[in-house]
């Protein structure tokens, strides 16, 4: 057995939520000495940038939580200002990007997943980004934790879909089949000038909680797959380049156009660095 797949086997008898939940609660914690000392243990090994952040103090926040999701100096991360363009909605890497064909993603060389199983099941709502684009960009532990708007959006639907916590680094997207669509996660709705747009939060081994602005923490939510419709009772419209949504602990951000609607930059490939706000591709008029 090979490291990479030792690293897979792992996974599987860990007990994924107890853990993940157990270190969520550490990193909540406010005892001065705790949280201090995970946070500079996490800098250091991480080599996390604090001089980018609006508040430069590792020490002066409030839990480990609080540190994780810090907001980023904003002329740091200017926003893609083109009428057509679509801006990256994290600070990461590219893991995989392109067409969704035949109603599957690429997930890693050699492993697909179904369009349908990620959005929670649900036939209708895949039938939208048949033929369509994706993009799936993976935050690092020392990346930026907010998730951003590719474009201007109105909320349509929301979407939990219980699941596993697998680790979504490189190693696992090559090793454990149907990651994406096998851990837990949250499923965003809006409607845009490019037509239908989903931006999914994908969780992970370790992540305690996935938020969004409009309903604040979701996962962990329920056993079951629960819908939120916001099309008729609400207006919650965001504009390119706002916080949707945040990460306790980081993972992924995938996200999803209609077919014919948008293409993604040129020199965006597997392993591309990200950073929020970049321009990421554009509208097709």
């Amino acid at each position: 057995m090979t490291k990479d797949q030792l690293f897979a086997f792992a996974q599987h008898i860990t007990p994924q939520k107890t853990l993940s939940r157990t270190l969520g609660r550490v990193a909540e914690c406010k005892n001065t000495w705790v949280k201090n000392t995970f946070i500079s243990q996490f800098v250091k090994k991480y080599q996390v940038n604090m001089s980018e952040a609006v508040n430069s103090d590792p020490k002066s926040y409030k839990n480990f939580n609080d540190f994780f999701t810090r907001a980023i100096r904003p002329e740091l991360r200017p926003i893609c200002d083109k009428s057509d363009g679509i801006a990256c909605p994290a600070d990461g890497a590219i893991s995989q990007l392109g067409d969704i064909e035949y109603g599957t993603l690429l997930q890693a060389k050699g492993h697909t997943y179904s369009l349908t199983s990620l959005l929670g099941g649900d036939a209708a709502l895949s039938s939208q980004f048949l033929g369509g684009s994706f993009a799936t960009v993976y935050l690092s532990p020392k990346d930026y934790h907010r998730v951003h708007m590719p474009l201007t959006g109105k909320l349509t639907k929301m979407i939990h879909v219980p699941g596993k916590l697998f680790s979504v680094n490189k190693v696992t997207a090559e090793q454990i089949p149907n990651v994406f669509a096998r851990n837990e996660r949250t499923v965003c709705l809006f409607e845009t000038e490019a037509g239908p747009m989903a931006v999914i939060l994908v969780g992970a081994m370790i992540v305690a909680s996935i938020e969004t602005v409009w309903a604040g923490q979701v996962t962990p939510f329920n056993k079951n797959v629960v819908t939120w419709d916001y099309e008729e009772l609400h207006d919650i419209t965001l504009k390119k380049g706002e916080e949707m949504g945040r990460f306790k602990l980081g993972s992924t951000a995938i996200v999803l156009f209609g077919k014919g609607a948008v293409e993604w930059e040129d020199a965006l490939e597997a392993e591309t660095p990200t950073k929020m706000g970049m321009h990421f591709g554009k509208i097709i008029s």
